[in-house]
Formats: C-alpha cells, structure tokens, sequence
C-alpha cells in the first residue's frame, strides 16, 4: 500500500489484469469506502440486522441495538458526559445507527450530523423522529467537503470514523474549518498499542489463516467467502497472495469490520499529532479492552491496553473569541472602531 503525495488517495494491488503478476493497481477512493458502508451499515449485523432479523421495526432494532452497544462498549456514556455538550452545537461525523447522536441530544447538545451513506442519514432521521428529538440538521455528505459554512460548530465530534478515511489530511482541513475559534475536535481511533492489535490480530488472526491455508489448498477448508469468516480471509489471501494479505498493514483493513472492509486503520499519539497538522492535541486516553479471541472483554485494563484511543484536539490559527465583545467587533471591523462604532459608506 502506498499514498498518493498530491491526492492522499491510497493507492492498492487488487486480482485484475495488465500486470504481470496478475495484480493491477487500483484507487482506494472514498466510493469505495462509501458503497462498503452503504451496504454494511454500521453495527447492523452485531444484532442481527434491521430487516433480516427485525422486518424493518426500526423501535425495536434501535433498542436492542442500543442495548447490545452500550452493554459492549459501557465505557462510551461516562466519556459523553465529560464532553460537556450542553448549550453548544456539536457536528458528529459519521453516524451509524445514531445512538451516540440519541445520546448527544439528550445530553443538550444542539446536534447536526453528516453521513457519506444515505442509509445511516435515513435511519438515524427515523430514529429521532420516531423518539421526538430536535436536531439542528442533518445531511448526507463527504468530510472531505462537509456541507456546513466555515467557523459553524463549537465542538466536532467522531466515534470510529476517521480510521475509516484513507484521505485524513483533508478531512482535518474541513473539519477545522467548521470548528468556530476555540472550539474542539473529539474523535475515537482505533489504539496501535493495544491487545486487539499487537496480540489478537497481529499474533493469534494471522497464525490462524496461515495454519488455515495450506490445508485451504490441500481441499480440506471451504475457502468460499460465504463459508464464514475464516473462509472469506483465505478467498482474500488466494486472490491477492498469502504473504502480502499477512502484512499488518493490510491485515488490519480485513480485521477490524470484517474482511470485506477496504480500509481501516491504527493509530497512536504521535499518528494523530502528525496527521492532524491543523490541530493540536490537549489530551488522549484509551478505553475498552477487547481483544478477540482473547477472553479479555470487560477485564480491568483498558486504560492502558485498551482498543479505542479517544483524544481532545483544539484547532490552531484560530484565537478563542474575545470575553469583551465590543473589543471583538472593533477588531473585526477596524473602520467601526475609527468612527467610535459607527458604520461609514
């Protein structure tokens, strides 16, 4: 895998023809990402589906998938409420089923959300409507070209989203610009150093699936990609070649939201202070240890080894606003403050 230095499109080796390796190259461009989610929306599976298992009864799915969510992640309320949302209006980037929009709204925030998927925009419509919650807006959109006027939020917030972005040094463009001067970006990324990623998928994932395929070839494993899971990484590794499909850096796009996912992405304090240049981080920590296989889900320390890295970043080049308002509007206006506050034409 490779970056494109003037786009920021990743660029990928995929099965095709006009290599001589049987490999062509590829652009991981964000309808890529978008058509995966479009079709796989966020947490529909983990319960069993909005119209597979619930006929389309969204009341019901939005309450057993909450339940299922916050009984997961039971961490994710605490860190809500320290945000602090009340009175201040709050953009959220990426929307999945919209619990954490639910929850934002409640907790005072004046809420707008954006989705690159029209499916999410429509669930999480429904679902505030359904429970006659007031939001501001809410739109489908790109974070690379959100559609907001510039200085618009006093907080962004996004929970699991921007990993999923192969174009992140434009998307932190964007969303500085929607931040108002003293505001604050609040995202979750996946941890780098955490057990999921240096032990369950770099360790235990890949020594399975190399265990595995061999006796794929040999005919003794179903390696049809509607066989399971196991089965759809070994189609995976027979279409693009075992060695590479191990490498961490694409092993870990098929082992985070499934192995049709085409991109995901670790991250650690340096990645985002690095990658999010028009920002400067004021605090991480980590939540949430989850570590499959491993039988470490709800165990004591995920502050430490936890999955989900969550961290505070404050826009640079944008002065907090002023407390005396009257000085504010001088400076902004400096022919108002030469004619003691009176317009001149």
């Amino acid at each position: 895998m490779c970056i494109n230095a003037y786009s920021g499109t990743v660029l990928f080796e995929a099965p095709g023809r006009g290599s001589n390796n049987g490999l062509a190259v590829e652009l991981m461009d964000e309808t890529t990402v978008q058509d995966f989610w479009q079709n796989h929306s966020c947490g529909d599976a983990l319960v069993g589906g909005l119209r597979d298992r619930f006929g389309g009864d969204y009341e019901k799915f939005f309450s057993d998938y909450d339940k299922f969510r916050y009984d997961m992640e039971s961490h994710i309320p605490a860190c809500l409420d320290a945000l602090g949302v009340s009175g201040k209006r709050v953009l959220e980037i990426g929307l999945g089923q919209g619990a954490d929009s639910e929850s934002l709204i409640r907790r005072g925030a004046r809420w707008s959300g954006v989705d690159l998927t029209g499916e999410s925009v429509e669930r999480v419509r429904t679902r505030l409507t359904l429970r006659d919650l007031p939001f501001d807006d809410l739109k489908q959109g790109s974070v690379l070209d959100l559609p907001f006027e510039d200085n618009s939020f006093d907080m962004v917030f996004s929970h699991g989203v921007l990993l999923v972005v192969p174009d992140v040094a434009r998307a932190q463009q964007e969303i500085h610009r929607v931040l108002r001067p003293g505001g604050e970006l609040v995202i979750m990324m996946y941890a780098r150093w955490s057990l999921n990623y240096l032990v369950a998928i770099g360790l235990l994932r890949r020594a399975a699936l190399l265990a595995a395929f061999p006796l794929a070839k040999a005919g003794l494993l179903k390696a049809d990609p509607d066989g399971g899971m196991l089965a759809a990484h070994l189609d995976n590794a027979n279409k693009i070649g075992l060695g590479r499909y191990l490498r961490l850096k694409e092993f870990i796009h098929y082992n985070t939201d499934g192995p049709g996912n085409p991109y995901s992405s670790v991250w650690d304090r340096k990645r985002i202070e690095r990658e999010f240049p028009s920002f400067r981080v004021t605090r991480t920590y980590k939540r949430f240890m989850h570590a499959p296989p491993l039988p470490v889900h709800g165990l004591p320390g995920g502050s430490v080894m936890g999955w989900h890295l969550w961290a505070h970043l404050s826009p640079v080049g944008k002065a907090a606003p002023s407390a005396n308002p009257a000085a504010s509007a001088a400076s902004a206006n400096p022919a108002a403050s030469a004619t003691g506050g009176l317009q001149t034409s």
